[in-house]
């Protein structure tokens, strides 16, 4: 399996920016589709963004369409997730997930992810 280990939380105001990096090592990084996942305190773990293996096609939970975008850089071995307008409902620890030979529209669940990172911790201040 690949390992994972995300990276760029922090505390930010609403209505401000964070980018979330996620390092891969172990296996061929351009086989997995890779997601972010995010499980705010006493809630369970939804579903945020998707990008498939070679970075043609990307998904969003409605919640956050139009102010997040992932990318990744397979020369990296690295997924991103640029967040914008950040709401005080954000706050969530954000995990980074893969799934190998997945399709895009497969990250939407959390169901056959291969691998998690252990999360960073988003904490958005009204």
């Amino acid at each position: 399996q690949v390992q994972l280990v995300e990276s760029g939380g922090g505390l930010v105001q609403a209505g401000g920016s964070l980018r979330l990096s996620c390092a891969a090592s172990g296996r061929t990084f351009s086989n997995y589709a890779m997601g972010w996942f995010r499980q705010a305190p006493g809630k369970e773990r939804e579903f945020v963004a998707a990008v498939s293996r070679s970075s043609g096609n990307t998904y969003y939970a409605d919640s956050v369409k139009g102010r997040f975008t992932i990318s990744r850089d397979n020369a990296k071995n690295t997924v991103y997730l640029q967040m914008n307008s950040l709401k005080p409902e954000d706050t969530a620890v954000y995990y980074c997930a893969a799934r190998i030979w997945a399709i895009a529209t497969m990250m939407r669940s959390a169901d056959g992810v291969d691998s998690w990172g252990k999360g960073t911790l988003v904490t958005v201040s009204s």
